[in-house]
């Protein structure tokens, strides 16, 4: 499939002899101008740059319009940013496909009246039920002023991010491993939250997919070998906790089958074109269900944007857990080198699993999947340990800890040319990062009294303070879904601490300690006020305050957010939200997202 694009409309004066005739070029340049500016800053989950159409013709009228559309059509346009300069005719030049997600740019000038058109545009749009987001600069600028000023930037960039995640999610596919992991909630996948807000097809396979593509060898063996040689060169076993280990042969025949499974759940989702001619060796021929002519049909794959693996209880109480498949598949390399991050949700926990993937196609980095397991005090640290938290842990942190599914870049080992730590886009991860990461991971045997099948855990902790921001999908009878979201900080704990604390759980795991921002709003008063209105067991962390853009991404899928600690000043939303309520931003919100429905509905 194209990739998704952002489509320009320029809107022009529909009056011939010489009125339109002037603005040709300054609207073209308005149009160029935002077409390099979104090409140059905004990237696809590929690390290619977003691409952008700009319509065959300027707009002045209903025939121009329909032209655009019927061009927009071939191009896999899903969202469209209208550009103008000058007064031009509302209801005749808008974008009236209930699809795309839509903008408009009225240039603030004196000379044409842009902001008048604007306002009428987005009248309009309102009275149409197309919610349209508002593009206006706050100082004037002069009509041979070619320059974007940076609050229109802002604007432009923060609206174009948001619909290319959009788009990319649309006509892509959930992939469900198994089914409900212990009656967790997140993961009853509802086909209908995902195909009507998210565009997402919903699918299921069977865990026992897995196991016949490993009997009967359905993947490709030389990318096997090569990744079980890179698994035992750099992945070193970690400390194993049971009183009664494995044997040396039962652990490295788990390591062999975690590294199959691996490359099986990734054929599964993307498919895998060496499929088609991998031929089952002459021990396996015999058996039933072995192909000869090549595997075409898995050769497709699921054209999946993410997945999700059940695992517990009826896998792991006899098989190797998935954690070692968790981990690298969300990870920005694997043996073949950096790579992009394959969402991948444990427990099959899909609303999770979402929560990772916007956060990855809006920043291009890998999300990190935890439980939101503890709330400590900074009274019950200094009871604990001995110790009184200090700088941004000094109000108390949560303890973000998983069975060994985080992705490695959760380490925080990267770092940029100033030699600060940060989560990078995958497409900038240097070898030098990737041996970091490494090197401050290990993999621990599986705790067998609740993994009785073994396999292997990403043992770490987060080695640096590092901005993040904590993203949740949830799923509310009567009310559809909601997001929530919690900006704030991993920090670090003297070592004594750490061990203290992290010993207090299962230490085969890997942990992160974060320390949301608090502030006047109720729910963020303090960060346990901010744990008991987190809602589910599990969050998604993502690199860098991005709670602005999940607000605006939230609006145009027309989820409500529940939750949040972004100031009032930062929220982007369309204009027409503003018809529910300017004093209660929040309830507004909630009216709007009820009004206007789900986006595929």
């Amino acid at each position: 499939m194209a990739n998704a694009k952002i489509g320009i409309r320029p809107i022009i004066d529909g009056r011939w002899g010489g009125v339109r005739e002037s603005l040709e070029a300054q609207t073209m340049s308005l149009a160029n101008a935002a077409k390099q500016l979104i090409e140059e800053n905004v990237f696809y989950a590929d690390g290619t740059p977003a691409q952008c159409v700009i319509s065959p013709c300027t707009i002045g009228g209903g025939a121009e319009a329909a032209k655009c559309a019927e061009y927009f059509a071939t191009q896999n346009v899903c969202a469209t940013l209208s550009v103008t300069p000058c007064w031009c005719y509302g209801s005749e030049t808008m974008d009236l496909d209930p699809i795309t997600i839509k903008a408009i740019w009225g240039f603030n000038g004196t000379e044409r009246p842009g902001a008048v058109y604007l306002a009428a545009a987005l009248a309009a749009h309102a009275q149409r039920g197309l919610p349209a987001f508002s593009i206006y600069g706050h100082d004037v600028q002069d009509a041979d002023d070619k320059t974007v000023p940076d609050d229109v930037k802002e604007k432009i960039l923060r609206f174009a991010r948001c619909a290319v995640a959009v788009g990319q999610m649309k006509g892509k596919s959930y992939v469900n491993i198994g089914a409900v992991a212990m009656g967790i909630g997140g993961s009853c996948c509802d086909p209908y939250v995902l195909q009507h807000y998210f565009g997402i097809r919903p699918e299921w396979v069977d865990m026992c997919e897995v196991t016949r593509r490993v009997e009967l060898e359905i993947y490709d063996k030389d990318e096997y070998e090569k990744a079980l040689a890179w698994v035992k060169e750099h992945c070193p076993e970690g400390f194993d906790k049971n009183a009664k280990p494995s044997s040396k042969e039962r652990k490295d025949w788990e390591w062999e089958f975690v590294t199959k499974m691996t490359l099986i759940i990734r054929d599964i989702m993307l498919g895998n074109p060496k499929l088609d001619d991998v031929i089952p060796s002459e021990a396996i021929q015999g058996k039933n269900g072995a192909l000869t002519t090549g595997w075409h049909e898995e050769a497709l794959g699921k054209n999946a944007i993410l997945g999700g693996f059940q695992g517990q209880r009826q896998w792991t109480d006899f098989m190797p857990n998935c954690d070692f498949t968790e981990a690298l598949l969300n990870t920005s390399f694997d043996w073949n080198g950096k790579k992009e991050p394959i969402t991948f949700a444990t427990e099959n926990d899909g609303l999770n699993g979402m929560a990772m993937l916007v956060g990855k196609l809006l920043t291009g980095t890998a999300s990190i999947f935890a439980d939101v397991r503890t709330y400590w005090s900074p009274e019950a640290v200094k009871r604990v340990t001995g110790w009184t938290p200090e700088g941004k842990a000094a109000n108390g942190f949560i303890h973000l800890i998983n069975s060994g599914a985080a992705a490695l870049d959760g380490t925080g080992a990267s770092k940029d040319e100033n030699g600060n730590n940060l989560i990078k886009q995958w497409w900038k991860v240097t070898d030098e990062d990737i041996d970091a990461m490494l090197k401050a991971t290990d993999w621990c045997q599986a705790d067998l009294g609740y993994f009785r099948g073994g396999g292997y855990s990403s043992h770490f902790k987060t080695l640096a303070e590092m901005p993040v921001t904590m993203i949740r999908f949830n799923i509310i009878e009567g009310l559809g879904p909601v997001l929530q979201l919690a900006e704030g900080y991993t920090v670090t704990l003297p070592d004594d601490v750490h061990k203290t604390i992290d010993m207090r759980t299962d230490p085969t795991w890997p942990t992160t300690w974060f320390a949301p921002r608090i502030g006047d709003n109720e729910a963020f008063k303090d960060v346990y006020s901010v744990m008991a209105n987190w809602g589910a067991n599990h969050g998604s962390l993502t690199y860098g305050h991005i709670g602005k853009d999940l607000i605006t991404l939230a609006s145009m899928l027309r989820i409500p957010v529940a939750l949040h600690n972004v100031p009032d000043c930062d929220i982007y939303r369309p204009h027409t939200w503003g018809a529910f309520g300017t004093k209660d931003l929040e309830g507004a919100d909630y009216r709007a997202c009820q009004t206007y429905g789900p986006m595929y509905k």
